[in-house]
C-alpha cells in the first residue's frame, strides 16, 4: 500500500479533502518565504480533525531552537520535517532532544545526491526525495518541478523514503511504477492556487496513487 502525504496544508476545505479520502500524512508548512508559511496557532486549528487519522507533519527549514520548541509545543507534531541544510548531527540533537521522528529532504539531482541519504541513516526515520529548486528560487520546495525518476534506477535509499517534486494526479501512477515509491508527497500537484489545495485534485490524486500502488 502506498502511503500519501499531502503536504502546505493553509484551510479547512484541503484538510477536510485529505482526510475524506485517505491521506496518510497532512504536511504543515512554517518555513520563510513559502506561500503555504502558516503559524503553529492555525496549524493546531487545521491539524485537530486529523488527530488519530492521519499523522501531523510540522515542515521546517533550517529552524532555530526557538522556532522549533515553538512549533513543537503548540502543534505536538507526529513527525518533524527537515528541509534545508541540517546535518546529521542536527537531526540527532532534535531526536534526542523531542523523540519526535524526524524525515529529511533532500534535492536531487544525481545518483549522488541520494547516496548522501545514507549519512543520515541512524539519525532521520525517514528521507524525502525531492527536486532541487529553480535558480535564484527562495523555497526549498513546492516548485512542481520534477527530479529524473530514471536516477532511482541505480541508486535507492536505505532508509524508508518518499517520493516528491512535481507530482500530479496525471503521473502519480507512473511515478510510483517507475521509481517503486511506497509513500509520495504532494504539494503544488493539488493545488488550484499558491498554497489553496483543490479538493478534486486531492481526490483524484490518492486515488491514482493507491490504484498504482495495489498493481506493484
Amino acid at each position: 500500500m502506498v502511503k500519501v502525504k499531502i503536504c502546505g496544508l493553509t484551510e479547512p476545505d484541503g484538510v477536510a479533502a485529505a482526510l475524506e479520502h485517505g491521506a496518510d500524512y497532512l504536511g504543515f508548512v512554517f518555513a520563510g518565504h513559502s506561500p503555504r508559511k502558516i503559524t503553529p496557532a492555525e496549524a493546531v486549528s487545521l491539524a485537530k480533525p486529523a488527530r488519530g487519522k492521519a499523522k501531523i507533519v510540522a515542515v521546517l527549514v533550517n529552524p532555530g531552537d526557538k522556532q522549533l520548541k515553538n512549533v513543537i509545543d503548540q502543534l505536538v507534531p507526529d513527525y518533524i520535517q527537515l528541509h534545508g541544510r541540517e546535518t546529521p548531527e542536527r537531526v540527532r540533537t532534535i531526536w534526542k532532544r523531542y523523540h519526535i521522528p524526524v524525515i529529511k529532504a533532500f534535492k536531487v539531482s544525481s545518483p549522488r545526491d541520494v547516496k548522501d541519504t545514507e549519512r543520515y541513516t541512524r539519525t532521520a526515520a525517514q528521507v524525502l526525495l525531492d527536486a532541487r529548486a529553480p535558480k535564484n528560487s527562495e523555497q526549498s520546495g513546492g516548485h512542481g518541478e520534477c527530479f529524473d525518476w530514471d536516477i532511482l534506477q541505480t541508486e535507492k535509499p536505505h532508509k524508508s523514503w518518499f517520493l516528491a517534486g512535481g507530482l500530479n494526479p496525471q503521473n502519480i501512477g507512473t511515478a510510483i511504477v517507475q521509481t517503486g515509491a511506497r509513500a509520495v508527497d504532494v504539494s503544488t500537484g493539488v493545488e488550484s492556487a499558491p498554497g489553496i489545495k483543490d479538493p478534486q485534485k486531492i481526490k483524484a490524486f490518492i486515488e491514482a496513487a493507491k490504484a498504482a500502488g495495489e498493481q506493484k
